[in-house]
């Protein structure tokens, strides 16, 4: 690791891996500290995937003021940044006469925030939109829309990382000293770095990092929400995304969301994690969200359930009351040298390059940033088989044989991506990190057919024993030992 920096950024996912790419656009030296084994593992990979549009929100907070301009500029985004990408829409539906005030409370709010498009709707026009919603009347948001929560985080950091950052996976920040000439001496489990800046992005630690960077008194709950991922063959049933009208407290019980490949979200519940690595998907939780979640969506049959997961929301609290507080962005003339994020939750996704910008003007406020004339907002995916015309396919075969042999059946991808992810910029090398660049796994028989493959294209790409290559954390072998005798070389 290079020992010296103008910026360390503490914590690489969407929104650390977004202010990463917008420092890049200046002349900086600047890393990206990870202490997982991706940019995307944690609450930035275990959500929903909307584009919110900010009706939600109270006008003037944070949240507001970022879910609105990240929607109404994602378009471009997703562009520059070459992923899956639909303003689909979204229906919040309701069944009483509280719900329908409700509603109207929330469409004069986000018209207020300056959400476009929103209206009211009756259940004959529902049915025009999409008959598999349920609800007697519905608020009907143009705006909103979906996105793959993997990619974009991904093509955030790859775009960083083209533009000259540099990241460092499962590299954990464990505290910081304070140099005589102002400088930070950060420690971490891959050794010391020095920097004249540090941004705390740390997600579910924020608070914990921006205590250790001496802003202490941030209280961060972990509130967890758990999730059924449904098959395809429901996916045809799902136009767009349908939520119940919010409850008194602003937040929405279990809705149904389409993915951008094809998939149906339902989830997720919202209930106190006992930690903040608590992962584990209950039976109750199941049950709860199979009963919930047929209100919203109509076709919500067992036979189309293929996978659940819990992803966890760092909610910022008063300590006192226990409401959940707005964002906090900050940079403190009594700590020099620090810009504080703490309790970016939803809808951080949709707000991550908003506050990017943000976090990188109150560097600019201090110091003069100057541009990087070489710096490249265009990132380029890997060409998906499962997307191409049987031309487009004959013609990447001819190319690239690669792309004529299939190693996920189930979502059709090729050896050709499965190389591709292997050789990614961020240096991943794990099965689930080829897993969110390709698909491969995500389908019906989740990795049933391809799991091994995979594994075996990791051995012979990377040299790597298969006793070392892990699912996803450090650790997580996908070997311990040798398999019916063979070889663990």
């Amino acid at each position: 690791m290079q020992q010296n920096y103008d910026v360390v950024i503490i914590g690489g996912g969407v929104v650390g891996s977004a202010i990463a790419r917008e420092l890049s656009r200046y002349r900086l030296r600047i890393a990206v500290l990870e202490k997982e084994s991706d940019v995307c593992t944690q609450t930035s990979g275990r959500n929903t995937g909307m584009l919110h549009a900010g009706f939600l929100y109270k006008t003037g907070t944070l949240k507001a003021i970022c879910a609105v301009e990240g929607n109404q500029e994602f378009d471009q985004v997703a562009a520059e940044l070459d992923i899956p990408f639909k303003r689909t829409g979204k229906l919040i539906v309701g069944f009483t006469d509280e719900d329908r005030q409700r509603l109207e409370n929330f469409k004069a709010r986000g018209e207020a925030n300056g959400v476009k498009g929103l209206e009211i709707i009756d259940r004959k026009r529902m049915d025009e939109l999409d008959p598999s919603a349920g609800g007697n009347f519905a608020m009907w948001c143009p705006a909103s829309g979906i996105l793959d929560p993997f990619l974009y985080t991904i093509a955030l950091a790859e775009n960083a990382v083209h533009n000259g950052v540099e990241y460092h996976l499962n590299c954990a920040f464990t505290g910081e000293t304070r140099q005589a000439d102002g400088t930070h001496l950060l420690h971490t489990t891959q050794g010391d770095v020095s920097t004249r800046w540090v941004v705390n992005s740390a997600g579910l630690n924020s608070a914990v990092v921006s205590e250790q960077l001496g802003i202490p008194g941030y209280v961060i709950k972990p509130v967890k929400g758990e999730y059924f991922v449904l098959d395809k063959l429901a996916g045809q049933y799902a136009k767009i995304p349908v939520y119940p009208a919010p409850n008194p407290d602003n937040t929405f019980d279990t809705h149904a969301t389409p993915t951008v490949d094809g998939n149906v979200l339902v989830g997720p519940d919202s209930q106190l994690a006992r930690d903040f690595q608590d992962y584990e998907s209950t039976q109750a939780a199941m049950d709860g969200l199979i009963e919930s979640g047929s209100r919203m969506f109509k076709h919500m049959d067992r036979s189309y359930f293929i996978r659940n997961f819990a992803g966890i929301r760092p909610k910022r609290i008063d300590p006192e009351t226990g409401v959940v507080q707005d964002f906090v962005l900050e940079c403190r003339d009594e700590v020099p040298g620090v810009v504080n994020l703490v309790g970016i939750e939803s809808p951080g996704l949709t707000s991550a390059l908003p506050l990017a910008r943000r976090a990188v003007a109150l560097i600019a406020q201090r110091e003069v940033l100057t541009p990087n004339p070489n710096f490249d907002p265009v990132r380029h995916g890997i060409r998906r088989f499962a997307d191409m015309s049987d031309e487009e396919r004959a013609q990447a075969i001819a190319e690239n044989p690669d792309y004529g042999e299939i190693y996920c059946r189930c979502e059709k991808v090729t050896r050709a991506e499965i190389l591709q992810a292997i050789h990614n910029p961020l240096g991943v090398h794990t099965v689930n990190g080829v897993k969110v660049r390709t698909r491969a796994t995500m389908g019906r028989c989740q990795g049933g057919y391809c799991e091994t493959r995979i594994t075996e294209a990791l051995h012979q790409e990377l040299g790597e024993a298969f006793a070392r290559i892990d699912l996803g954390p450090q650790g997580s072998w996908m070997f311990t030992g040798s398999v019916k005798g063979g070889d663990q070389a």
